[in-house]
């Protein structure tokens, strides 16, 4: 790992919240299942926490020094969440922001899951850099040095873009489109797979 990056800890994790909820604010799909946009920080923030909190029980979700930039990806044969946080996710988010937002939710996780491949890989769940801090190559840098460690171990990996914006970053470092993910709520979403190296 360069030294500009690090393994993410339990005291990183307001910070990592920070960053997603500001990363996905406007995102295609993301952005949307907030609709009501003077409440989306407060409301996705539970929800970024919920997946933060779980991805580190594994040692693979890495920030740059301040957090600024954040990439979580969920070992082979892992899970993003455990059973019991997956119950409770529509219940805390119907809690939190509606049952719209649940539905919403609960809607785009199980299209994602659909889409998955069937053979092993590390699944890079989110990336994402602060919306401050964009345009430094903070993301990419730290996805590429991620990447250098699934080389490594031998891994295939494996991702759904939710901006078509990002497609060609993606492609830049290995990854090529796979499937294309028709979202409940329009718009489709694009599962990018890197071959093991």
């Amino acid at each position: 790992m360069s030294d500009a990056f690090r393994l993410a800890t339990p005291a990183d994790l307001d910070a990592i919240v920070t960053t997603l909820t500001s990363a996905f604010f406007h995102d295609p799909v993301w952005g949307p299942v907030f609709p009501d946009e003077s409440r989306r920080a407060e409301q996705a923030a539970v929800l970024w926490r919920v997946y933060a909190t779980s991805a580190l029980r594994y040692p693979w979700t890495f920030v740059t020094p301040g957090a600024e930039a954040v990439v979580v990806w969920i070992p082979a044969g892992g899970v993003e969440l455990t059973e019991e946080e997956e119950r409770e996710r529509p219940r805390l988010m119907e809690r939190v922001a509606g049952a719209g937002v649940a539905r919403a939710v609960e809607a785009a996780e199980a299209s994602f899951g659909a889409a998955h491949p069937d053979e092993p890989f590390f699944h890079l769940t989110i990336l994402g850099t602060r919306a401050d801090h964009r345009g430094k190559g903070l993301g990419m840098a730290l996805l590429s040095d991620t990447l250098t460690r699934l080389d490594a171990v031998g891994a295939a990996a494996y991702l759904e873009s939710t901006n078509p914006a990002n497609n060609r970053r993606y492609e830049s470092v290995g990854f090529t489109p796979c499937a294309g993910i028709t979202m409940p709520g329009g718009g489709t979403v694009t599962g990018m797979w890197r071959p093991a190296r």
